[in-house]
């Protein structure tokens, strides 16, 4: 028989469980991009296709364990289980270093060993990482919301992405430091999600509410998540998903590389580029509290929009103005590095404000019934299609930039310049086109919306 969760216990799981997967995921995203240029090759290649494979294997493991978990009515037993083996692929991910010690960018075939173990590596992190948080907690999440906390769940997991992507960020450059010691990073942050993961299986309990929910077979059930028909049948819904998928393509084309650029062309360490990106979105944080008002009062397409104009400016900045020679690298706070702290700021303000408003948008379009599905759907629009499409527009241009050199070994390497930045920008611009048809869509809503109302 199922127990319910006391408060202090549930509210203690929510957030522990919730920040601790953000740090793994900002871990994966912000740290292991470096930890290849800086241990296997620089090659951006191997970026995008561990950023690729990845995203195919997170979004399928997301699907499959959601399926699984349903029919057989538990979150916990997956919850516990994917974080476990989460944190302890994470340390092996960084175990591949031992693998192409001494053979860093010479081409050898210890080096390519490497290469392809680091890319299975993620890979399988991802797949367990996606069994604990993404099916997993966000199931378990659901499970327990009502309607007396509805909106402190709501605010909690619209929150842990921000945080979670500063502190990981400003947490992981202090572990690197200036000594590029990734093993110190990777196995903290292992145990810490392996703890929280036997945490869970000592003390998360499931909804009493939830039973085991059988359709068939499981490939019969697990097929019905793909059935997109209901979901274009929501025209609204179409657009958004679209403009959201715009907007992280662009995202893509250079964040996945934006560590990399400030660490190999711009010259600063990693502990410096991690306190400058942290600190910057700990101020563009504060934006998101005003949007709020704007969001509540009905005006999200307007927020949205002016988050992309917000994020290309800070984007054109870096483009402009932030050089090599403009930034001075021994001292953070010189007034030099105030254009490169702003461009970070606005770039950053602007991602956090596109997904408060896209997440709480997209979220009031799905239908009451059939939210696991559309959920999914989301996250094909948010982090699949823009990942595939986003990363390998990056390569291209930074493969065929002017930080592409041939180094002592005779091997080509790929450095990241602000051509990456140029082209984010261009690409940001059309998020507007279905942003405004999905903008018009929005108000007929609410228009008939309050004509029901009235009657």
């Amino acid at each position: 028989m199922k127990q319910s969760q006391s408060g202090l216990r549930l509210w203690g799981l929510v957030w522990g469980l919730g920040l601790t997967g953000q740090l793994c995921w900002n871990i994966e995203n912000q740290w292991f991009n470096t930890f290849i240029y800086a241990k296997i090759a620089k090659d951006s290649s191997i970026v995008t296709l561990m950023v690729v494979t990845s995203a195919l294997v997170t979004t399928f493991a997301t699907f499959f364990f959601g399926t699984l978990s349903d029919r057989r009515g538990t979150r916990r037993q997956f919850i516990s289980i994917g974080y476990i083996l989460w944190g302890i692929f994470t340390i092996a991910f960084g175990l591949t270093e031992l693998i192409s010690t001494g053979a860093v960018g010479t081409g050898s075939k210890m080096s390519v060993l490497a290469a392809v173990l680091v890319i299975l590596a993620d890979d399988i992190m991802s797949f367990f990482g996606s069994m604990g948080n993404d099916s997993g907690y966000n199931a378990w999440t659901n499970d327990m919301t009502t309607d007396g906390n509805r909106g402190q769940i709501g605010a909690a997991l619209a929150t842990q992405p921000v945080i979670g992507t500063i502190v990981g960020t400003v947490l992981g450059g202090m572990l690197i430091g200036s000594d590029d010691n990734y093993q110190r990073l990777f196995w903290v942050m292992g145990v810490f999600v392996i703890a929280m993961g036997v945490l869970s299986l000592l003390t998360l309990r499931d909804a009493p509410h939830l039973k085991p929910c059988k359709d068939g077979s499981f490939w019969h059930q697990f097929s019905n998540v793909f059935n997109f028909r209901r979901f274009f049948a929501h025209r609204e819904l179409v657009l958004v998903s679209i403009t959201a998928a715009m907007f992280f393509i662009a995202f893509n084309v250079y964040f996945v590389q934006m560590g990399n650029w400030m660490i190999y062309y711009m010259g600063f360490s990693a502990d410096a580029m991690g306190l400058m990106q942290g600190m910057a979105l700990i101020l563009a944080m504060g934006l998101a509290i005003p949007a709020i008002r704007f969001i509540n009062r009905n005006k999200t397409p307007y927020v949205g929009a002016a988050a992309i104009v917000i994020n290309m400016i800070g984007l054109w900045i870096l483009y402009i103005f932030v050089r090599p020679g403009s930034v001075n690298t021994e001292s953070l706070i010189s007034p030099a590095n105030l254009p490169l702290f702003f461009s970070i700021f606005m770039a950053g303000a602007g991602y956090i404000l596109f997904m408060q408003s896209m997440t709480m948008w997209i979220k009031q379009l799905y239908p009451a019934d059939n939210r696991g599905q559309f959920e999914g759907i989301r996250v094909m629009f948010f982090t699949l299609i823009p990942m595939i499409i986003g990363t390998n527009i990056g390569n291209a241009v930074i493969k065929n930039g002017t930080g592409t050199v041939i180094n002592a070994y005779g091997i080509t390497e790929n450095i990241p310049t602000e051509a990456i930045y140029l082209w984010a920008a261009l690409l940001a611009l059309l998020a507007f086109i279905p942003l405004v048809f999905a903008g018009k869509r929005y108000t007929m809503r609410l228009k008939t919306s309050d004509r029901r109302n009235e009657e």
